[in-house]
């Protein structure tokens, strides 16, 4: 299977991640003009299934190194395809909140706000979990990310009572979503081993990881999306029949943003055996940044907000930059040993 071995590769996988994380939802905001999220988020699934099983059977199934995706399926004890299922579980009830919070405040409300904590108190649990980089410089940079995550509820303190009411809708799924996400990436780390070379039998390499996650997903959306499309956080009950009225570009539309999305899972799982889960995740999680230019500059979601509070938006953008760039270097630095 395909193995990163050098740091610096893994931090670009990263940045891939980052990426990735950071502009699937704009998927979602084409779809919604014509389509709920509840429907659109059946396709997303789909897409990070596929996506998942296509990375299995090639890169974690050719060359040498490692263990071969059916090799590794067989071998796997109990407690592994458990983890995994659990973070897929764990993932998916966050996500669909993040989906909701994004369908009725926009990008730039619930990726600063539901991510910037989902990476707050990620990074803190991977961290201790299998410490990795120079906690200092690591949480100095975890701290400057969080005070971008105030002066993002600052501006959103800006918008009009009408645009707030929604917004702070907005922010109360964000805020549960991200305390939800930060815990899915710690039990799929539990699946695999921190050996990639030579993995630990009863342990997931990262693509058996990574596609077993990924139907923890598929099945917990039963449960999840079902209750959400019968009691919506907006609108009308949606009905199953619906999903079968919508166009092929319409349901291409979804899957896409469900591969986008799991190429960065893919990537951020795979460039840990470098990086260490804390950075891995940290970094990943830097679609807060990606994610708030769109809703920015691209949806003008903060296109009604009075003057000056385009100072707050630059001010938090640095911020987010100057965090992220110290959980990169807190690698570099990093002088503790993988747990």
């Amino acid at each position: 299977m395909f193995i990163i071995r050098k740091y610096f590769l893994a931090v670009v996988f990263c940045v891939v991640t980052m990426l990735c994380w950071g502009s699937w939802a704009n998927t979602q905001k084409l779809a919604e003009m014509t389509w709920r999220f509840e429907l659109y988020y059946w396709d997303y699934v789909i897409g990070i299934v596929l996506l998942s099983l296509l990375f299995a059977l090639t890169l974690g199934s050719f060359g040498k190194d490692g263990r071969s995706f059916s090799r590794d399926l067989k071998q796997a004890r109990t407690a592994s395809f458990r983890d995994a299922l659990i973070g897929g579980f764990i993932f998916n009830a966050a996500n669909i909140l993040l989906v909701a919070a994004i369908a009725v405040a926009g990008m730039s409300v619930a990726f600063p706000v539901g991510i910037g904590i989902a990476l707050v108190l990620g990074v803190i649990v991977n961290y201790i979990a299998t410490p990795r980089g120079n906690p200092f410089i690591l949480f100095t940079g975890i701290a400057l990310i969080t005070a971008a995550i105030v002066l993002d509820a600052s501006a959103y303190s800006r918008l009009s009572a009408e645009t707030q009411s929604v917004t702070w809708l907005g922010i109360v799924l964000s805020v549960s979503a991200g305390i939800l996400m930060s815990f899915f990436y710690r039990f799929v780390a539990r699946s695999m081993s921190t050996d990639f070379e030579d993995p630990e039998a009863g342990k997931f390499t990262p693509y058996t990881a990574v596609f077993v996650f990924s139907l923890g997903i598929l099945l917990s959306n039963f449960i999840f999306n079902t209750i959400i499309m019968k009691v919506p956080v907006e609108g009308e009950p949606v009905y199953i029949s619906q999903y079968f009225d919508g166009s092929f570009s319409t349901h291409l539309t979804g899957i896409l943003g469900g591969i986008i999305w799991c190429v960065g899972m893919s990537f951020s799982i795979m460039a840990a055996g470098q990086a260490g889960y804390a950075i891995s995740y940290g970094l990943g999680q830097g679609a807060t940044l990606v994610a708030a230019l769109w809703g920015v500059f691209i949806w003008k979601e903060f296109i009604e907000a009075p003057s000056g509070t385009d100072n707050i938006l630059y001010l938090m953008f640095a911020s987010f930059v100057a965090g992220l760039s110290l959980v990169v270097y807190a690698g570099v630095k990093g002088s503790s040993p993988e747990a």
